[in-house]
């Protein structure tokens, strides 16, 4: 079985670049950036005094550009950190700025810092670059004249302001994001099922993927321990894990070119606005009495059971100090955390010297840039780079435009709101579009406020000029590995969650626990897919070697996917009417996967391996084969050779 050539059907890297995420406008984080961004200059101007409401402003930039959906736990937990890391960070800022002796190594210890806290999960990551960038923008603000202790209560004030404005609602609210995101869920299932088009039915079900994994994690990581509460999250969660058989065989008919009655799609809608509205669930459509597929049958089992609920253990909650543990743990396991800091705080040095030499005011901006885009952990450095360029440009244009119309007052004000509302639009599309908004929002907060003059709008582009020539130059094309090919390894972890899926799922699940444990593995699977996926897509941008070996693997990831919904079409029929797999069969399919690993780890090709010859297995016997075809060839030239892997997976197996 031959596999198309996928540089043919892969798109330019710089039109996967500047391609802009197809998701919802999200009103609600635009509505908080504007009010917390916007009101303390409007009331500072009304007052009589502007440069005070920018400075407020200024404090209330942390909780904007931390912002994310989700429940109001974690939201809480990730825009406190992010503030109080800012807050840190800026007072840092301010004790060192105008004294270059103390604010160059002050500067190039809080990226060093920035960067190894990054290994400790998402929101330590954020944190810590919101430490790094307002403690270089507090290096900065000696220049207004203004005394240190009144800079930081104006900073503290606008902190604190919009940390009421991200949460105010959670009192009414409280279990909203996570009632959302299980509904989600049900409207993508019903998407998935209405789809006409293989292709599009296979983007429905990566859709579905994400809800998935979206409403765990925020169930999981959002149930309270006030009693009052905690009934409302289980109860979600029950229903979330009730849902798991309906989506398989959901999957499963769709793999198998079949779509449901009109009937079941109306009923997932159903569910969704029931869950919206906290409402008692729909009656399921009574099955039919000769259905004969096993698949439509289990997915009318599946709507049964989401009625009836699962009643899940609890899971106890990870103590802080464990947490810790496991961070401190990746940090002594293994170079690449550390490998990342180094180049960021390497790149940090050389900006803050650059700035040191430039002719310009206030040349924070050079090392801004380096930092923002070198952050570890945040997608392809030279992506960042080229749309931290390009979102610059465009937005120094904008500045240029408030300085030429001679904006003030509550032209001024106005301004600020429309660039807070783009900037939470920006985060959620594109990073290019957050640029161009974030640019001039910066500009007239710390700049024109004060200034109002042409030069601030010609040095902030310079500035971000040489810090992306910065980091392109010393933090990707002249550091070791950057441009190497480094996806060989997450193919192989990918293969290894699929194999542990095929153990579970083609099994007969009698009990309780191995239904849970096959669900499990049938989300981590899954699960790993998409990780590897988003990987993928965040490495193809680059037009080096790097880039072009991930689009040459393309089709393996399409591969495996394919096998994992072939599993899943026959997990589900297994104990309706046709029994399990021979266990030796499934033992042959696990070690198909093993050796595709292997051959990808070993950087070789894969060996012939013997395959199960039975019917019910033929459908992923065929995607397995396909696999193997993808992983071989057939005219692969970016992915040898091989040995070029090897220097990346001594590191990945360790982390």
């Amino acid at each position: 079985m031959s596999t198309p050539r996928p540089d043919l059907a892969a798109p330019h890297w710089l039109t996967q670049l500047l391609r802009s995420k197809p998701v919802p406008v999200p009103w609600n984080m635009v509505a908080r950036a504007v009010i917390a961004l916007a009101v303390p200059l409007a009331v500072a101007y009304a007052a009589g005094d502007i440069a005070v409401g920018a400075l407020i402003s200024t404090g209330a930039l942390p909780a904007v550009l931390s912002e994310s959906a989700g429940p109001y736990r974690y939201r809480a937990r990730r825009l406190g950190g992010a503030t109080l890391a800012a807050t840190a960070g800026y007072l840092v800022g301010l004790l060192t700025g105008g004294v270059p002796a103390l604010s160059v190594p002050a500067v190039i210890l809080v990226a060093a810092v920035s960067a190894l806290i990054s290994a400790a999960g998402s929101n330590a990551s954020v944190a810590g670059l919101q430490m790094f960038v307002f403690c270089v923008l507090g290096t900065g603000q000696h220049a207004t004249g203004v005394r240190v202790e009144v800079l930081f209560g104006y900073f503290c004030l606008g902190a604190a302001w919009s940390f009421l404005v991200a949460l105010v609602s959670w009192t009414f609210r409280a279990t909203s994001p996570e009632r959302t995101a299980v509904a989600h869920v049900y409207v993508e299932l019903a998407a998935m099922l209405s789809a006409t088009d293989e292709a599009v039915s296979r983007v429905a079900r990566h859709r579905l993927t994400t809800a998935m994994n979206t409403a765990y994690d925020q169930l999981l990581t959002a149930r309270s321990w006030l009693s009052g509460r905690d009934a409302a999250y289980r109860q979600l969660l029950n229903l979330l894990s009730a849902t798991t058989p309906a989506v398989e065989a959901s999957v499963a008919l769709v793999h198998a070119g079949r779509r449901p009655p009109r009937e079941v799609i109306d009923h997932f809608v159903a569910l969704s606005a029931s869950v919206l509205a906290s409402q008692p669930l729909p009656e399921p459509p009574p099955a039919p009495e000769d259905e004969a597929d096993p698949r439509l049958a289990a997915l009318y089992a599946g709507l049964v059971r989401i009625g009836k609920g699962d009643d899940r253990k609890r899971r106890e909650p990870t103590p802080w100090y464990r947490r810790l543990r496991t961070w401190a743990g990746s940090l002594a396991s293994g170079p690449l955390t550390w490998i990342a800091a180094l180049r960021l705080t390497l790149c940090v040095a050389i900006a803050e010297v650059v700035g040191l030499l430039v002719p310009f005011e206030r040349s924070y901006w050079i090392t801004l840039t380096v930092g923002i885009v070198l952050k570890p952990d945040f997608g392809s450095v030279f992506g960042r780079a080229v749309l931290r360029g390009i979102g610059t440009l465009v937005g120094v244009g904008i500045g240029a435009v408030v300085l030429a119309a001679g904006g003030r007052g509550w032209i001024l004000v106005a301004l600020i709101a429309i660039f807070a509302g783009g900037v939470a639009v920006g985060k959620v599309r594109n990073y290019g579009i957050l640029s161009a908004f974030v640019t001039p929002l910066i500009i007239l907060q710390m700049d024109l406020a004060n200034t109002g003059s042409w030069n601030v709008v010609v040095a902030r582009l310079v500035d971000t000029a040489l810090g992306c020539v910065i980091v392109l130059v010393f933090g990707y094309l002249l550091w070791p590995g950057s441009r190497r090919p480094q996806v060989g390894g997450r193919l192989a972890d990918g293969l290894d969650a699929v194999a542990k899926y095929v153990s579970c799922a083609l099994v007969e699940a009698s009990s309780g626990e191995a239904r849970l444990a096959r669900s499990r593995a049938r989300r981590g699977a899954y699960r790993a897919l998409a990780d590897l996926r988003t990987a993928f897509q965040q490495v193809v941008v680059e037009p080096s070697a790097n880039g072009r070996q991930a689009v040459a693997w393309w089709p393996v990831i399409a591969a495996q996917e394919r096998v994992a919904d072939a599993v899943t079409e026959v997990g589900v029929t297994i104990g309706r009417g046709v029994p399990p797999p021979d266990p030796a069969d499934v033992e042959l399919l696990t070690a198909a996967l093993d050796e595709l690993a292997t051959a990808i780890r070993e950087q070789r090709e894969p060996r012939s391996v013997p395959l199960p010859d039975r019917e019910q297995l033929a459908g992923v016997v065929d995607q397995l084969e396909s696999a193997f075809d993808a992983v071989r060839g057939p005219d692969l030239v970016e992915r040898t050779p091989l040995r070029l892997v090897r220097r990346f997976l001594p590191y990945h197996r360790r982390t």
